[in-house]
């Protein structure tokens, strides 16, 4: 029986619907004010011909007052407590302007209107007006709540990208929109699609009258830093928040249900980008052949794909991978593809995929030559902490002397601009990644300041900038904590974290590919930049919000039924709890609010090659405890675990983990 009033009265056209509900409330209107009279003559009542007329005009009294106070706007299965308040304001108003004819027809004809009937009258009218609709709502609702139980959505915005959304999801069956919450005080209280508009106040009882479980935010209709806030006071509720694309970056024709995306970890975050400054993203690049090593890398890719929207002449992408190389080749000829057509211009910036590894110096300097990059942006590495721990030698033959090669090959071919992407792992190192990073900076730094000689050994004039760029974690690459999380998350855990204190610091991939163009463009030569990163977060705070936000819990010894659990592995090899980005002290400001430059040491050229000779040899023969050895003497700060070092080779060379680092870099 339900099911079928149910599906009758929801398919019914708005406006019918409407004149139902004026119908219904004509009829209760006529029944409370009979009911006021019939309760102070305490007997059934039987009008006199004035009194009939005042009643039968009661309706047409009241509508003006329910029309303007919205009650007709409302949609019923949605009508929540302040439809009394609602209620209350119209039948009061209703009541009075009644109570004000009756005493004129009561004057005019003589006939007896206690003045207690107003009174019983507007009890009586917000009793059945009221309990009409919160009737109607069960009626209409329950059919609905048991096909979407725990489906229930809200959606944080009103745009008209949220519009659409809504639309989808009320033509889907996996969840279904109960309404938008907006933060523009002149949309709250208003009908969209027949979905009422929320304020930001009443969300906290949106989700506990209405069971929500899902709540969709669009991108643009909250800033990174409200975004945040808005989790954190969502933590207490088991909702699952999802974030909608801006309008923008919708492609047309798409079904927008497929684009909702999880959270990220700015969104937990609330960092707010710095617009990138046009003149310094296109001081190295506009106009010019720029060259990107490790082209297909999670840092590689995004610099080529921020370098293509500054139009160089040629791009040149190098990679030792075929298939990473394959893949940002032809997502940028699709990319250029899309500008060209989205601008009505052709942008002719020609893209070549060039297959090199950065330790071939002979290919390297092949593509110099034959290319003549004027800016470089030195993005390969080996950058898995724990693979380069277990392969010493690979990651110092890939990362040091891949640098080295590269940056000769610069130095050669005359290449104006060399940009080394860093790593904040480099700062007093625990781990060989770590150390072949600051290996490499202290490359860079003494070839800035050396007269150079070609592979045949013949001394070149050094026309070369080079500058560093040092800067944490970044979301989205290879190894990323988030996509490991929600992957643990979906899958029902548990979620891994080595170490419950483990901090670190974040910044989106793009952001920190725009910083990297941007501190290159203001290097003098020999260069350390370092990110501005904002505040560290701890990795298990991350974790337990991501999973409270995904409507879950966590299950520890408080709260034994939980949903997932977090388990403990212990530290890998090489790992820090703590990174950092400053060797020494008191960086120096910039022209850009988030690139500081810092001032640290390092050996001139002509020592620092001995010592590069030596860790060649070693690498070649693949000697990892004289690897380590060098390492503690060349890299200030490098504190290896005891049980990487060989202590047995300490000790026949006369020296202690402690004393190492201390080593006459002469001798």
């Amino acid at each position: 029986m339900l099911k079928v009033l149910h599906s009758r009265i929801t398919s019914l056209p708005r406006p019918y619907k409407q004149a139902l509900m004026g119908c219904s409330d004509a009829v209760l209107l006529w029944l409370a004010i009979w009911l006021a009279f019939a309760l102070r003559f305490g007997d059934w009542f039987v009008p006199d011909r004035w009194q009939a007329l005042l009643m039968a005009i009661t309706p047409l009294i009241a509508a003006p007052f329910f029309v303007r106070s919205g009650l007709y706007r409302s949609v019923i299965r949605y009508v929540g407590e302040q439809v009394i308040w609602t209620v209350v304001r119209s039948m009061f108003s209703a009541a009075l302007m009644w109570t004000v004819l009756a005493f004129f027809v009561g004057v005019a004809a003589v006939t007896t209107i206690p003045r207690s009937v107003p009174f019983i009258y507007f009890a009586f009218g917000v009793l059945l007006i009221g309990g009409s609709r919160f009737l109607a709502r069960w009626i209409l609702w329950l059919p609905m709540r048991k096909r979407f139980l725990g489906r229930q959505v809200l959606i944080y915005g009103a745009d008209s990208a949220s519009r659409q959304l809504a639309t989808s999801l009320r033509h889907g069956t996996e969840l279904f929109p109960v309404g938008f919450v907006d933060e523009d005080p002149s949309l709250q209280g208003q009908d969209i699609g027949g979905l009422r508009v929320y304020g930001p106040h009443q969300l906290n009882w949106l989700i506990q009258s209405f069971d929500i479980r899902d709540l969709i935010v669009t991108e643009s209709s909250l800033s990174p830093r409200r975004r945040q806030e808005l989790l954190v006071g969502l933590r207490q509720h088991p909702v699952h928040v999802r974030i909608l694309p801006a309008i923008s970056d919708i492609a047309s024709g798409k079904h927008l249900v497929q684009l909702l995306r999880e959270l990220e970890v700015t969104d937990l975050l609330g960092r707010d980008p710095v617009a990138p400054n046009p003149s310094l993203i296109a001081r190295n690049i506009t106009g010019k052949v720029v060259l990107v090593t490790g082209a297909g890398g999670s840092i590689g890719s995004e610099l080529c794909r921020q370098i293509l929207l500054a139009k160089p002449t040629k791009l040149l992408l190098v990679d030792s991978s075929e298939y990473n190389l394959y893949a940002i080749h032809t997502e940028l000829i699709k990319r250029q593809a899309a500008l060209a057509h989205s601008s009505n211009a052709h942008i002719d910036v020609e893209l070549i995929p060039l297959l090199a590894n950065v330790c071939d110096s002979g290919r390297m300097t092949e593509i110099c030559r034959t290319w003549q990059p004027r800016t470089l942006y030195h993005a390969a590495a080996y950058k898995h902490v724990p693979l380069v721990e277990h392969n010493p030698a690979e990651g110092i033959r890939n990362n040091v002397f891949g640098t080295l090669v590269t940056a000769q090959s610069a130095v050669e071919h005359q290449v104006t601009d060399f940009v080394l992407v860093s790593s904040d792992k480099a700062v007093r190192p625990t781990n060989v990644m770590g150390a072949s990073k600051r290996m490499a900076e202290l490359l860079l730094q003494a070839l800035a300041n050396a007269p150079l000689v070609n592979f045949d050994g013949e001394p070149i004039r050094n026309q070369t900038r080079f500058s560093i760029v040092r800067f944490g974690n970044v979301l989205g690459s290879s190894g990323s904590v988030v996509p490991l999380f929600r992957q643990q998350i979906k899958e029902g855990g548990p979620i891994t974290l080595t170490d419950p204190e483990v901090t670190r610091y974040f910044m989106t991939i793009p952001e920190a590919a725009q910083l990297v163009i941007q501190a290159g463009a203001m290097a003098e030569g020999g260069d350390v930049f370092v990110l501005d990163m904002g505040e560290p977060i701890r990795i298990i705070d991350l974790a337990i919000r991501m999973v409270e936000l995904s409507g879950l819990t966590i299950r520890d010894d408080a709260n034994p039924h939980g949903d997932l659990e977090i388990l403990i592995t212990g530290l890998r090899p090489g790992e820090k709890l703590y990174e950092e980005l400053l060797i020494g002290e008191s960086p120096e400001k910039t022209a850009h609010s988030r690139i500081m430059k810092a001032h640290e040491d390092f050996l001139p050229w002509e020592t620092l090659k001995m010592h590069l000779a030596a860790l060649r040899i070693a690498v070649s023969t693949n000697d990892v405890a004289a690897i380590r050895i060098l390492l503690l003497r060349l890299v200030a700060g490098y504190q290896p675990h005891a049980e990487s070092v060989d202590l047995v080779y300490l000790a026949e060379n006369g020296m202690s983990l402690a004393s190492a680092p201390a080593l006459d870099l002469d001798n």
